[in-house]
């Protein structure tokens, strides 16, 4: 009988207000809205003719990930060339570039920024 008596209570739901105990959110609207996406993007630099085609990308708004060990092992003269050239473009688009150990860079374009800490 005592098992009867627990399971067979109903829950006392208790509600701070009247009417506010819960709030609906449509799913379906945020999935319909796609602004505030943001793209990114894994790149390798392998030569220095890379550069345009991340820049490309910087310009059309995604970040990139940036991989740069396959051009520090074959030839570093090449590969501190390619990071001036995406240095000064990018800063010239107000955009932002930071190294990640030391063999990946992230490259941002204006509307995003790297958090140093």
């Amino acid at each position: 009988m005592a098992l009867r008596r627990i399971f067979s209570r109903k829950p006392e739901v208790e509600d701070t207000e009247e009417g506010e105990g819960y709030v609906e959110v449509n799913v379906m609207d945020s999935q319909e809205k796609k602004m505030g996406t943001l793209g990114i993007r894994i790149e390798k630099l392998t030569e220095f003719s890379d550069t345009d085609r991340i820049l490309k990308h910087i310009r059309k708004g995604t970040v990139v990930f940036l991989k740069i060990k396959d051009m520090k092992e074959k030839d570093m003269g090449e590969l501190k060339r390619a990071v001036e050239k995406l240095k000064k473009t990018v800063i010239a688009n107000n955009g932002d570039i930071a190294g990640v150990e030391s063999d990946w860079l992230i490259i941002t374009p204006e509307h995003a920024a790297v958090e140093r800490a």
